[in-house]
């Protein structure tokens, strides 16, 4: 007996609506229609163009090539973040891709690596992360490279433009149209279809929230509620615009801790994206505006676009027959570039356990356990460069210092602060070398580490230390330059045309 094929409506395209359609669409097909419902008269924020490593595992899941996609996107690669400002003024850190230095089973790399800095020869932790040191020295590596971690920066516009082409060539169905009403089930509640603008109805089984921060299915239709973070977050507007680049683009991100917040700057190979994020109880909206125009390194290439958001996520990401992802699901702040990943990995468990029966409430129950570990990892991750803070030459920086954090990140901080030990579960975005990373640059130093590494001798323990050294600095050297790495994958891209 053959089952109706199960009907999935996008409300919404950007790049979660895109993203979404597209994944269904390649990893279903056969199983479901997929239909995507934009209005181009309703713009996207498209601010989101800094990634992390797990793109490049989803491209991999939906058959997305990397040269094509790099091409499409104008984008560049990420090896980390750069943190300026924020622990003092004038200090930095970076926080990297992939594994810094050479754990054992016994005990992680930070407690060898404390044990040399105790004994005078440790050097910085950053001395130990390959993705780190090419980034300083502005190279990067060939693809195949899998001991690179890396991630993208990337054009948001055009990403979206880039996995529309893929999703419709792979079977999903795009309409035109601004949706007008919602109707739902008199019943159960369930939404049944979206009513266009032109009178038009949508009708599906499953309906996909991407209208952005409205929430125009999940919270405006069937009033989920919203759980505000703002209180651990309380940065709540941005000012976002793109610039003409000057230079060849860093690989890396740069965040830059200002007095009531931070800005950003994404290198791409046509311009350079730049924000800042603030705290409007401390800085006016001109006071924000004028700062981002004045650090810009090249001519702005329009009017900065003002953002307003409150930091937090709905009650349940998966309400009835509607799954939210991006803007629609909640809001953690961009500081560690997550936004795109959220949807990603909603979107892959959505595929892993999509609903083909009549009664899915304990799958969506289920999800929603699973998104919330997730979202609220994110946001204590994100917490931690605030809260750790020594600055105290605003008000807003000493606020910050003296808030109250989530108790389950003070128990991680205060775990490392006692015993140099991190942690990860099998589902934590954040690896030990991220926490390690970040609670370093913030100033946050252990009392106590692993004894293992005091068992070596001291000229063994400084050999090993210097040889991973070592092998990294030659490795780096070995490298190309990052725009040579990009001008690589631009001739290629030509060549293929050609032949």
């Amino acid at each position: 007996m053959n089952t109706p094929r199960k009907r999935v409506v996008v409300a919404g395209g950007g790049t979660a609506g895109w993203l979404a359609a597209t994944a269904l669409v390649r990893q279903l097909s056969g199983l479901i229609d997929v239909t995507l419902v934009e209005s181009e008269e309703i713009g996207t924020v498209g601010v989101g163009e800094s990634t992390i490593p797990t793109i490049r595992t989803f491209h991999e899941f939906i058959g997305v090539q990397e040269n094509d996609f790099v091409r499409a996107t104008h984008a560049t690669f990420k090896l980390g973040i750069g943190f300026e400002n924020w622990d003092r003024l004038g200090d930095h850190y970076f926080h990297p891709f992939g594994s810094v230095g050479r754990s054992t089973f016994v005990a992680d790399f930070q407690h060898f690596w404390l044990e040399g800095r105790k004994a005078g020869f440790g050097g910085d932790y950053g001395d130990y992360s390959l993705e780190q040191q090419a980034a300083m020295a502005g190279r990067f590596g060939a693809s195949g490279d899998n001991s690179l971690g890396y991630a993208y920066h990337l054009d948001a516009s055009a990403y979206a433009r880039f996995l529309r082409g893929v999703a419709e060539g792979a079977g999903a169905r795009r309409v035109e149209g601004r949706i007008a009403s919602v109707e739902q089930d008199g019943e159960s509640g369930d939404i049944t279809a979206l009513v266009l603008a032109s009178g038009e109805r949508i009708e599906g089984d499953l309906f996909i929230d991407c209208t952005g921060f409205r929430g125009l299915l999940i919270e405006q239709t069937l009033k989920t509620g919203f759980e505000d973070w703002s209180h651990w977050l309380p940065t709540d507007s941005a000012f976002a615009v793109q610039s003409e680049a000057t230079g060849d683009p860093v690989p890396y991100t740069r965040a830059i801790a200002h007095g009531e917040g931070w800005r950003w700057r994404i290198p791409l190979q046509h311009r350079v994206g730049n924000g800042i994020v603030y705290d409007s109880n401390f800085l006016s909206d001109g006071e924000a505006r004028d700062r981002l125009l004045q650090s810009l390194d090249g001519p702005p290439l329009f009017e900065p676009r003002l953002l307003r958001f409150t930091a937090g996520m709905r009650k349940r990401v998966w309400n009835r027959n509607c799954l939210s992802l991006g803007l629609a699901s909640g809001f953690v702040e961009p500081l560690e570039s997550t936004s795109i990943h959220l949807v990603m990995v909603a979107v892959t468990w959505l595929i892993q356990n999509f609903p083909f029966g009549p009664d899915n409430t304990a799958v969506a129950d289920w999800f929603n356990a699973r998104s919330r570990h997730e979202w609220e990892h994110v946001r204590d991750f994100i917490v931690l460069h605030y809260a750790m803070t020594h600055r105290d030459d605003t008000a807003f920086w000493r606020e910050r210092a003296a808030a109250a954090i989530p108790d389950s990140l003070a128990a991680r901080i205060q775990l490392f602060r006692e015993a140099a030990i991190a942690y990860q579960s099998q589902d934590d975005l954040f690896r030990v070398d991220s926490w390690v990373a970040v609670l370093i640059g913030q100033g946050v130093w252990p009392e106590r580490h692993h004894q293992l590494p005091a068992m070596l001798p001291k000229p063994q323990l400084q050999a090993a230390l210097n040889d991973l050294r070592r092998n990294i600095v030659g490795a780096v050297e070995r490298m190309p330059s990052h725009a040579a790495r990009l001008a690589q994958i631009a001739d290629e891209t030509r060549e293929r045309e050609v032949l």
